[in-house]
């Protein structure tokens, strides 16, 4: 291990976010150099794991911290496997992870396009779930391209999906002999195929998801649980107009104790996570035709952070769906009162405005 890389986990370790940051950039671009520094690669998922859970404790205050990590691990089965989206829903439960009972499988869906990781997963949970190899995420990758050649000769890319006839070197994305793929579209897409392929290889396994990207195929036998989301739980937990109306009144109940915590209310990182955790289920409910709850849902994720970006464009697209262009405005318009300096905020009020 580089000297450098052990200087970093004892900076972890001792709880020295000034050193440990400054470690971890000058890391970082060993990692990002074309092409990267062995030592670095064999050991970055390791790096990244450390540094993303020790940013999350310099961030949030220490109770909420507590809070929003014991809040997911709490509502887990006793065999889940739970996987995190967002960095404090990745980070904050692997920081929590066996501190109180047996620890979890924790992992992340971002990662599983990235062979590296899923070396890293085995290593860590080989012994205890069917993990994905670096062969599964070569065959996804293909699958994916193959798909994607398929659309883009019938002028049917999703949107903002990057995929073009292949010329060049491709900097970062995927690839085969005749297209290049790149960006977040064709990234997720790659990692969703990934995760249905493991939910196949553990078909007695329970699995949680904390959503990064919403993930259509993998979402639909999901259902709310606490304040994630159980997937494949239709036949023991079903997702029926009961479960809907107790999705809402959780959020209600953590709505109302959370906005009275002058903690939390001064924690920009805090008000984002638990808003993107709420408009990920006010998804959900939207998806399963629970609109009233999804409107429900989508009211407590703006009160409790007006500006977060996932909340603020999902809740807009469901009122526009239901020809409600006047209630998006203001919806849009609380955005922009609460973060005027971001963009697409203002680009997406003038294209509605139109």
């Amino acid at each position: 291990m580089p000297a450098e890389v052990e200087r970093f986990f004892d900076a972890v370790e001792a709880g020295n976010w000034d050193e440990l940051e400054s470690l971890f950039d000058s890391i970082w671009k060993q990692h990002q150099a074309k092409p990267p520094v062995a030592e670095i690669e064999a050991i970055w998922p390791a790096v990244l794991d450390a540094y993303g859970a020790a940013e999350q404790a310099h961030e949030w205050p220490a109770q909420k911290l507590l809070d929003y990590g014991n809040a997911i691990l709490g509502s887990l089965r006793p065999d889940s496997v739970y996987v995190g989206g967002t960095d404090p829903g990745r980070f904050v439960p692997a920081l929590l992870n066996g501190s109180e009972g047996e620890p979890r499988i924790v992992i992340t869906q971002n990662g599983l396009a990235d062979a590296k990781y899923l070396e890293y997963v085995q290593f860590l949970y080989g012994d205890r779930f069917a993990a994905l190899g670096p062969e599964d995420a070569r065959t996804a990758q293909l699958e994916y391209l193959q798909d994607a050649r398929k659309r883009l000769e019938q002028n049917q890319l999703r949107p903002g999906e990057d995929v073009r006839l292949k010329a060049g070197e491709l900097q970062s994305g995927f690839e085969d002999d005749a297209v290049q793929a790149s960006g977040q579209i064709s990234v997720m897409a790659v990692n969703e195929l990934l995760l249905n392929k493991l939910l196949e290889k553990n078909p007695n396994l329970s699995f949680a998801l904390e959503e990064s990207f919403p993930l259509k195929s993998v979402n639909a036998d999901a259902t709310p649980n606490g304040p994630i989301m159980e997937l494949r739980a239709q036949e023991d937990n079903p997702f029926t107009p009961e479960r809907a109306s107790q999705s809402v009144e959780y959020w209600r109940e953590q709505t109302k104790q959370l906005m009275a915590d002058a903690e939390f209310m001064e924690s920009d990182y805090a008000k984002k996570s638990y808003s993107k955790l709420v408009s990920t289920q006010a998804g959900l409910l939207a998806d399963r035709n629970y609109r009233a709850e999804a409107e429900a849902a989508f009211q407590f994720a703006n009160q409790l952070c007006p500006y977060c970006p996932e909340a603020v464009f999902r809740h807009v697209d469901l009122l526009l769906s239901q020809q409600r262009a006047d209630d998006a405005a203001r919806v849009l318009n609380n955005a922009i009162g609460a973060d005027p300096k971001n963009q697409q905020f203002r680009d997406l009020a003038a294209q509605l405005q139109k």
